[in-house]
């Protein structure tokens, strides 16, 4: 029951109208009987709206574009990873303190180890924006990994965690594909679209493809994928892997990855995105 002890959460970013987090998060509260509720804003002004956090008192928040990374000047303190990443997708207010995480890395870490090993394998991936930096970031403690982006700047800009960046162009793509044990799609080709950032010809038999979209939930790229016979993970397990870590920071719980997973497709077959 919502009542005045009731602790709220939030997704902030604009558009959020689409999101699956209120489908997951809230199920999860009634799951684990915790008083509290999940509501999803649409964000115009970011400065005013963290003003609105502190006044609130509200518990927690998830953060989605486009603020990811201009939300950064407005917290009190950044985890290793947000400040390494320089984005957040999770604050937690500590009593008035503004703390900052990323749990993009870590989500499609554990979405990939659920299917397979990454630990000193081959790598690549595809795109350099906030998805791709934080996974880059993370993987680059396990594998090695190369990225590839349209804009060189911003793949070369990832060397610094110990990673090769280079321009995405078919003749890089050719090369590397042949070279990776792993390829996932961090871009947000496919979306909603029936695009893939790579041909199909480049796929091979037992390669690992990972693509972050998860709406389609099969898109082009892995249909392809599947039908070169390789291994396929589609960005649903990412997305609650990346929930169940901010569910974790702000509870201390660790939340069962089916149930969310379950709650995220009740949610896309129902039409909520």
């Amino acid at each position: 029951m919502i009542n005045a002890k009731t602790k709220l959460y939030a997704l902030i970013g604009k558009p959020v109208e689409h999101s699956l987090s209120p489908a997951i998060h809230n199920p999860l509260f009634k799951k684990y009987n915790i008083n509290s509720v999940y509501l999803a804003f649409e964000v115009d002004d970011l400065e005013i709206a963290i003003e609105g956090v502190r006044g609130l008192k509200i518990s927690g928040l998830n953060i989605t574009l486009p603020y990811k990374e201009k939300i950064l000047p407005f917290l009190d303190e950044l985890s290793e990873e947000a400040e390494a990443i320089g984005s957040v997708n999770t604050v937690i207010n500590r009593k008035g303190k503004l703390i900052g995480y990323n749990t993009d890395g870590i989500g499609a870490l554990r979405a990939l180890e659920r299917f397979t090993n990454v630990k000193d394998k081959r790598v690549l991936i595809l795109g350099a924006g906030g998805a791709g930096k934080a996974i880059a970031y993370t993987l680059s403690k396990l594998a090695e990994v190369v990225v590839l982006n349209r804009t060189e700047r911003k793949a070369k800009a990832l060397e610094r965690f110990g990673v090769k960046g280079e321009k995405l162009n078919k003749e890089n793509l050719s090369r590397y594909l042949t070279w990776a044990e792993i390829v996932i799609n961090a871009t947000s080709v496919g979306m909603n679209e029936d695009k893939s950032v790579v041909p199909e010809e480049f796929l091979r038999k037992g390669l690992v493809v990972f693509d972050i979209v998860y709406s389609p939930l099969e898109t082009k790229l892995l249909r392809e994928a599947k039908q070169r016979e390789c291994l396929t993970i589609d960005g649903l397990w990412m997305l609650v892997y990346q929930g169940a870590e901010s569910f974790r920071l702000w509870t201390g719980i660790k939340a069962n990855i089916e149930f969310m997973r379950k709650k995220a497709l009740e949610a896309l077959e129902g039409g909520s995105i």
